[in-house]
């Protein structure tokens, strides 16, 4: 006696397992980092193991490891028994930021020439995200496709420790670039013309062309930085 087939209902898969939530530290240093980064908590802020811990839900034991993280990072200093001081951006961090992506982005840009289809493509897309970006006033996620634009070409260069180098500075241009554009709204829409600018260098296959752009972009961000260090 042939047995019965299996219900349709049998022969589908166990339903996958719900992801387990991330560890309280690691919420906590999200959640602190972010914060930094998009300035809700600007430089000269002291934040309270309490106060933290009550915003994101989790003990003081959590926070304190996240504290600690983000200290190793630069982002705070502790002071025991009072807090976390969110570091103020430095003239000299400004300085060391700008030269060193000067450093990087002048050569990359000149070794992505000639620029594939593929890293057009992409460089448009990263435009296009962030005219809606600007378009909805949304500083943090305009700063986040401009940082990759710049890091798209970094990485077509070919140099993978130059891209890794670079990736190091990822929070840095975050914080700062956020900032020039909340000191500097017109800087949103001059980013993008010179973005622009260095798209059309690539698209033309020029290499001296791109490079200039590049550094003119990088000199006005930097003088602007500069200018909002506290």
């Amino acid at each position: 006696m042939q047995a019965p087939a299996p219900s349709p209902a049998s022969v589908h898969a166990a339903p996958a397992p719900a992801p387990a939530p991330a560890p309280a530290a690691d919420r906590v240093y999200r959640h602190i980092k972010q914060g930094v980064l998009d300035r809700r908590y600007e430089g000269g802020t002291l934040l309270t193991e309490g106060e933290v811990a009550e915003a994101v839900g989790v003990s003081r034991t959590p926070v304190r490891e996240a504290l600690l993280r983000l200290e190793t990072e630069g982002l705070i200093r502790l002071y025991p028994k009072k807090g976390a001081l969110v570091l103020p951006v430095s003239a000299q961090e400004i300085a060391d930021v700008v030269e060193t992506r000067l450093l990087v982005e002048e050569f990359t840009v000149r070794r992505a020439v000639p620029a594939p289809a593929a890293l057009l493509g992409r460089l448009e897309e990263l435009l296009r995200a962030q005219e809606r970006h600007a378009d909805s006033g949304d500083l943090a996620a305009f700063a986040v496709e401009d940082r990759c634009f710049h890091a798209e070409i970094v990485r077509h260069a070919g140099n993978q420790i130059l891209s890794r180098l670079y990736d190091q500075l990822r929070d840095r241009q975050l914080r700062m670039g956020v900032a020039v554009m909340h000191a500097h709204p017109d800087r949103v829409a001059q980013n993008l013309v010179e973005h622009r600018e260095i798209l059309a260098a690539l698209r033309a296959g020029d290499a001296d062309r791109a490079a200039a752009s590049v550094r003119a972009h990088l000199g006005r961000v930097g003088t602007l930085m500069r200018g909002d260090a506290r």
